[in-house]
């Protein structure tokens, strides 16, 4: 996933920028409401197959989240 995420850069702008590579990033059902928008515009600019695979999984993790009130969605870092 940190992979998949790498275009972001840290610092920038978006909930996405917000999640740690290397420590936990733990998003509720608003934060992962305001990502998917985020993560339609990589799938739409990435080229790689698996990269690509990987943020449509992202993607479907972020709908189920934030379609579930009081969800959260977990991303557990090296």
């Amino acid at each position: 996933m940190a992979w998949a995420l790498s275009p972001f850069v840290r610092t920038g702008p978006g909930k996405l920028a917000w999640v740690d590579p290397y420590g936990d990033t733990l998003f509720n059902e608003q934060e992962a409401q305001a990502a998917l928008p985020e993560a339609a515009e990589l799938i739409e600019r990435c080229t790689d197959a698996s990269q690509k695979a990987a943020l449509r999984d992202l993607a479907a993790l972020l709908e189920r989240c934030a379609a579930t009130p009081g969800s959260y969605l977990w991303f557990m870092g090296d």
